[in-house]
């Protein structure tokens, strides 16, 4: 599951595969701001049936947290 979201981000970002690994820090990555962080909570939910409550989601700051929040 954590390839299927990493894959997912990687696409809704529209960055190389391997761009985002387990140790990315959000801010770290130039196409990943606020815009793309909702886009990806919602695909990430229409797509994979992953459900992140957005209270919680807006405080993800690194890709490991986002990966503990969908329960991988």
């Amino acid at each position: 599951m954590k390839e299927k979201i990493i894959a997912l981000i990687e696409e809704i970002l529209k960055v190389a595969p391997g761009t985002i690994t387990e140790e990315t820090q959000i801010g770290d990555v130039e196409q990943w701001d606020s815009l793309a962080h909702v886009m990806i909570i919602g695909e990430l939910e229409s797509k994979l049936g992953i459900s992140i409550p957005l209270d919680e989601a807006i405080e993800i700051t690194t890709m490991k947290e986002l990966l503990e929040k969908a329960g991988c």
